[in-house]
C-alpha cells in the first residue's frame, strides 16, 4: 500500500509545472510600449537576484528572425537587475524579448517582453517563442527531489530510532537503510546532472555535454550538490572501516557522529531552497534545517518503528514509548520552525487562499492534522499498555487467612481494575496509517518547495507582475463584423498596468488579413456595471498607426466592461464589447 501511494504521489508530483521564485518587478523598455528611437538594451530588475544562462535573452524582430545581441550580464553592483545590448539601429516595427534566469533559490524562472520602434506593427512571434520548459527533464528532476527529500527522511529517522529508542535488535533496519543511502547518493547524482538542462529547460540529453556539467559545477546550487555527494561517502567510508575492524561505537559517540553529519547534510537543501532568498536569509536557514531534521526525525522513525514491528513479535514497551517521546519533541520543532517559515513565505493571511503557495501549505497542514490523530491513536495504545503493565507490577493478590472463632476480619480494600488492555495489531495498523500520510506529507513538502512564496507572488502582482514573472499588462482583443464584405476584423487593447490607478491605454485595429487597418475614429470606454460606474471614456487618440491615451484612471477593482466602437467609414461604424479584470 505504501509502495502504490508513493508511486501515485510520485507522479502526481513531477506532473505539476515547475513554478518560479524570482519575480519580474520592472523592464526598461516596459512591456507593450512604442518608443521614438531604438533603445541600447534592455534590462530586466527582479525580485530578488538571478543567475544567468548563456541563452538568458533571445531578441526577435517583426519577422520572427533572431536578433543578434551582446552577451547578457548584470548591472554593476545589482545582482537582482540583469540586461543586454542591443544592436545600434533596429528597423520600425515590434519586438519580441523572450528571457530566462535562475532565482536565488535555484529554480528558473523564464517570460517574455514586446516593444515597438516608432509604430506597432503586427508579428508573428509568439508570447514565447521557444519552450520555457522540457518535460521530461522536469519530470525526472521532480522525481530526484522527491526521492532525495524520501531516501534523507529515512537516514535520519533510523540513525535517531536506533540511537534514542534502542530496538533489541537494529539488523531488520540495516537494508533500508542501505536502500535509503544508495538512493538518495543516486538522487543526489541525478539532480547534478540534470541541473543544467533543468534551468535551459532543454532535453534531458543535454546533461551528457561535458560543458554542461563543468557550468553546474560553478553554481551555488551544483556545489551543495557535490558537498552531499561528499558528504555521503564519507560517511560510508567510515562505516565501512568499522565494519571492516568489527569495532561499534559507544552510544555517544554514535550519536557524536550522527549529529555531525546531518547538520551539514541538512544544510544542503536548506542553503539551496526559499530560505536562501527573501528576508531574514540566516534565520530562515536555521529553521529550514531545524525544520528538515525534525522532519526526518518523526517521519524516518515511523518507517523504522513500523519495520521493527513486523519483524520483532515480542517488541518491549520502552521503544514504542521512547519514539512516542522523540515524536512530541520533533512536533514541537516542526511547530515552531513550520509556524515562523509559513509567515516568511506567506507575508499576509489573504496570501494564503489566494496564491498558489498558500493552497498547497493548506493541503499540507491538512495532512499534517491526519498524520497527529494517527499518531495520538499510538500514543493512547502506549500509554494504555504502560498502564496495564505498570498496574501488573505493583498489585499482588494478598491472601487473608480465615479466623478460627470470633467475628470475620474485615474485608481488603478493593482494587481499581486495570484499563483492558489494547490489542498489539492496534500499533501497527496506527504506525502504518502514519506512515501512509508521511508520504503525502512529503509529496506536498516538495510540491511547497517548487511553488512561488506568497509574499514574492502578491509584491510581484503588486508591483505590475504575475506570479512567474510576466507583466500584468492587460490585453484583450474584440473582433468586430459590420455585415459588409471585408468589413471585419479585430481591435486589440492594451492596458499598462492592468490595476487600479493611472494606467496607459493602447488600442490597434487589424483587418480582415491579419494586417495593420487604419481607421478613421476609434472611441474605447470602460463600465463597472456591478457598482454603476461609468461610462468612461479613455481619450484615445490617433497616433500614426495605433491609438493611445497615456493616462488613463482605474478607480476601483472588479470586472469592467470594456466598449470599443470603430467606425471604419463616413456611414459604417461597429460597437462591440468584452470583459477587463482589474486588480487592485
Amino acid at each position: 500500500m505504501l509502495l502504490g501511494t508513493s508511486l501515485f504521489l510520485l507522479l502526481f508530483a513531477a506532473a505539476a509545472p515547475a513554478s518560479a521564485h524570482a519575480a519580474l518587478r520592472a523592464t526598461d523598455p516596459a512591456d507593450g510600449t512604442v518608443l521614438g528611437t531604438a533603445p541600447r538594451q534592455v534590462t530586466l530588475t527582479f525580485s530578488e537576484s538571478v543567475g544567468l544562462l548563456t541563452d538568458s535573452f533571445r531578441v526577435y524582430d517583426p519577422s520572427n528572425h533572431r536578433v543578434r545581441t551582446g552577451p547578457a550580464g548584470h548591472v554593476p553592483g545589482r545582482s537582482d537587475t540583469a540586461r543586454v545590448s542591443l544592436p545600434a539601429r533596429l528597423a520600425t516595427g515590434t519586438y519580441t524579448v523572450a528571457w530566462r534566469v535562475v532565482s536565488a533559490d535555484s529554480h528558473p524562472v523564464s517570460g517574455a517582453l514586446t516593444f515597438s520602434v516608432g509604430s506597432r506593427t503586427a508579428t508573428t512571434v509568439s508570447a514565447a517563442p521557444d519552450s520555457t520548459e522540457n518535460p521530461a527533464t522536469a519530470a525526472l528532476y521532480n522525481i530526484a527531489r522527491y526521492l532525495a527529500y524520501l531516501s534523507v527522511a529515512l537516514l535520519l529517522g533510523t540513525a535517531a530510532f536506533v540511537a534514542y529508542c534502542r530496538p533489541p535488535k537494529a539488523a531488520p533496519l540495516r537494508t533500508p537503510v542501505l536502500a535509503a543511502a544508495w538512493t538518495l547518493m543516486a538522487a543526489t547524482a541525478a539532480l547534478f546532472v540534470l541541473r543544467a538542462p533543468y534551468e535551459e529547460g532543454t532535453a534531458p540529453l543535454r546533461a551528457l555535454s561535458l560543458g554542461a556539467l563543468a557550468r553546474t559545477a560553478t553554481t551555488r546550487t551544483g556545489e551543495l550538490l557535490l558537498a552531499r555527494l561528499v558528504l555521503l561517502l564519507l560517511a560510508a567510508a567510515v562505516v565501512a572501516v568499522l565494519r571492516a575492524r568489527r569495532r561499534r561505537l559507544p552510544r555517544r559517540a554514535t550519536l557524536a557522529v550522527a549529529a555531525t553529519v546531518s547538520l551539514p547534510l541538512a544544510l544542503t537543501w536548506a542553503a539551496a531552497e526559499h530560505a536562501s532568498a527573501g528576508i531574514q536569509v540566516p534565520l530562515a536557514i536555521t529553521s529550514a534545517t531545524l525544520h528538515l531534521l525534525s522532519m526526518g526525525v518523526w517521519l524516518g522513525g515511523l518507517a523504522a518503528l513500523l519495520r521493527t514491528l513486523s519483524r520483532t513479535p515480542a517488541l518491549p514497551l520502552s521503544v514504542p514509548a521512547r519514539f512516542s517521546r522523540l515524536a512530541l519533541a520533533s512536533v514541537t520543532v516542526l511547530a515552531v520552525t513550520g509556524v515562523y517559515q509559513s509567515w516568511r513565505g506567506l507575508g499576509s493571511w489573504q496570501a494564503l487562499t489566494d496564491t498558489t503557495y498558500g493552497r498547497t501549505l493548506l493541503a499540507k497542514l491538512a495532512a499534517v492534522t491526519a498524520l497527529l490523530l494517527a499518531a495520538a491513536c499510538s500514543r493512547t495504545w502506549t500509554s494504555r499498555t504502560a498502564q496495564v503493565r505498570a498496574h501488573a507490577s505493583t498489585t499482588t493478590p494478598a491472601r487473608v487467612p480465615e479466623p478460627a472463632t470470633g467475628p470475620p476480619l474485615p474485608a481488603e480494600p478493593s482494587v481499581p481494575a486495570p484499563p483492558p488492555p489494547v490489542p498489539f495489531h492496534v500499533l501497527r495498523r496506527s504506525v502504518l496509517a502514519e506512515a501512509a500520510v508521511a508520504v503525502v506529507v512529503l509529496a506536498l513538502t516538495t510540491l511547497l518547495t517548487s511553488t512561488v512564496p506568497g509574499r514574492t507572488a502578491t509584491g510581484a502582482t503588486q508591483s505590475g507582475t504575475a506570479d512567474a514573472g510576466i507583466p500584468t499588462a492587460s490585453v484583450t482583443t474584440i473582433p468586430f463584423d459590420l455585415g459588409t464584405p471585408g468589413g471585419h476584423g479585430k481591435v486589440q487593447i492594451t492596458l499598462d498596468p492592468g490595476r487600479v490607478g493611472r494606467t496607459s491605454v493602447q488600442a490597434v485595429v487589424y483587418g480582415p488579413d491579419g494586417g495593420l487597418s487604419t481607421v478613421p475614429e476609434l472611441r474605447v470606454s470602460l463600465t463597472l456595471p456591478a457598482q454603476r460606474i461609468g461610462p468612461l471614456d479613455t481619450g484615445v487618440t490617433d497616433r500614426g498607426g495605433y491609438w493611445g491615451a497615456d493616462s488613463f484612471d482605474l478607480p476601483i477593482p472588479g470586472t469592467w466592461t470594456m466598449k470599443a466602437t470603430v467606425r471604419v467609414s463616413d456611414l459604417d461604424q461597429v460597437t462591440v464589447s468584452a470583459p477587463v479584470r482589474v486588480v487592485r
